[in-house]
């Protein structure tokens, strides 16, 4: 008679995991999958996830599809790679002292900044000392000439 409930105990448990195991296969909430794919903005260029903060983080917008960078260096990589001219179009960046979204090419740039991708570049809404423009920062990425670089870095830090 011990065997019995023995078994009976068994079934019961491999019923209730089986069981388990279906709702959770079965179940799907369309609103956070949909949450969770607006959350999940991926760099095109290094494929790494931009932060929460948006800081130093970049936005392209092309045929009505949006693209997301997580440095500015890495929206000039790829804009170069997939033969964009980013001059041509509409690219706003994540300002430093205003925290909000701007024309990246009416920003300022700074070259010495920790940024995501160690590029250096991040933006300002308002003129600071020694900044440079957009293009100036296009043509310094191109170049190689930006922190990731470690002449550069030595050269820019003084060490």
């Amino acid at each position: 008679m011990g065997s019995i409930k023995l078994k009976d105990l068994s079934f019961f448990i491999f019923y209730l995991l089986f069981l388990s195991l279906l709702a959770g296969c079965n179940s799907t909430d369309d609103s956070f999958n949909q949450e969770a794919k607006q959350n999940s903005r991926i760099c095109p260029q290094c494929n790494m996830p931009l932060p929460n903060s948006n800081l130093h983080t970049c936005k392209f917008t092309k045929n009505g599809k949006n693209y997301y960078f997580d440095d500015p260096g890495c929206l000039i990589l790829w804009s170069k790679e997939n033969s964009i001219d980013i001059d041509k179009e509409k690219v706003k960046i994540f300002s430093n002292d205003t925290n909000r979204y701007i024309d990246a090419k009416s920003a300022y740039y700074t070259i010495n900044e920790k940024t995501p991708m160690s590029y250096g570049f991040t933006a300002y809404e308002n003129v600071k000392e020694n900044s440079i423009d957009f293009a100036e920062v296009r043509l310094r990425m191109l170049r190689g000439e930006h922190m990731a670089n470690p002449k550069i870095r030595k050269q820019i830090l003084g060490y």
